[in-house]
């Protein structure tokens, strides 16, 4: 099933939900109309329930080049009102794409650059080509990765992103995967098939487990030792009682597949 945007594409084939960004003849670079477009998508996307997992990709040859030249024409002489306004739906897509309860598989297969790299870094696993390239190349026209900042940083660390968010220079596949901000590198021609295989990897997974590991990931590091523990607790003897839980384990326990897995 296919539904109709003009900057990005979606396309659902049972539980996986396909979407790419698709501007290639501007290296699919993102402007006002592909931010607003991109933030309905996912906002819809967050409200299927017979979705399990996203693949975020983009058409042609690069992922995402990071801001439209002409959207930055118009950007240069806009009021720091309506600057600060564009700027703060990015950073609320984002956010949107971060705390998705379903998981988000980035396919790089190509060049992701200044907030293309954003794109990336809130993906919960990145497979990139061994092409791709990266860089945090904002310092380069005087600003900063201001709203991609706090998933990056907490992708790659402190440390790093001081080297890279300061240098701006390009980072090689390999580097990327080196620093932390992609998961996996994989020949060009064998990135469908790296996805793929961990698109079923992910369905052979209990949903809801799958949607509370990212809750745990995310929470636990901000809790004191009082908090996590009974938070951890908890979390863990409700999911025993769940449904879900009770199958899976029925399921183990007897050899057999539990009644999520997707064949």
């Amino acid at each position: 099933m296919e539904k109709a945007y003009e900057t990005v594409k979606l396309l659902i084939d049972g539980p996986v939900a396909r979407v790419s960004f698709c501007r290639p003849e501007v290296h699919n670079a993102f402007n006002d109309k592909l931010i607003y477009e991109l933030t309905d998508l996912f906002k819809k996307l967050k409200k299927d329930k017979l979705l399990r997992v996203v693949v975020l990709t983009g058409e042609g040859k690069s992922f995402c080049a990071g801001a439209d030249l002409n959207w930055m024409r118009r950007v240069k002489d806009y009021s720091f009102e309506k600057n600060y306004e564009e700027s703060l739906a990015l950073a609320e897509l984002f956010y949107l794409i971060y705390t998705m309860p379903l998981p988000i598989i980035g396919r790089i297969n190509g060049a992701a650059i200044g907030g293309g790299t954003g794109f990336v870094s809130v993906c919960d696993i990145a497979v990139a080509a061994e092409s791709a390239k990266f860089s945090f190349s904002e310092v380069k026209i005087g600003v900063v990765p201001a709203c991609i900042g706090p998933y990056v940083i907490r992708k790659i660390g402190e440390g790093k992103a001081r080297e890279f968010f300061i240098s701006g220079e390009r980072l090689p596949a390999a580097e990327a995967w080196r620093i932390g901000l992609v998961n996996r590198v994989t020949p060009d021609e064998e990135l469908d098939k790296e996805v793929n295989k961990l698109v079923s990897t992910i369905l052979s997974s209990g949903p809801h487990a799958v949607t509370m590991a990212k809750e745990l990931i995310s929470n636990v590091p901000l809790m004191s030792p009082d908090e996590f523990k009974p938070y951890t607790a908890e979390m863990i003897a409700k999911l025993r009682k769940s449904d879900e839980g009770q199958e899976g384990m029925d399921a183990f326990l007897n050899k057999r597949k539990p009644n999520w897995v997707v064949e």
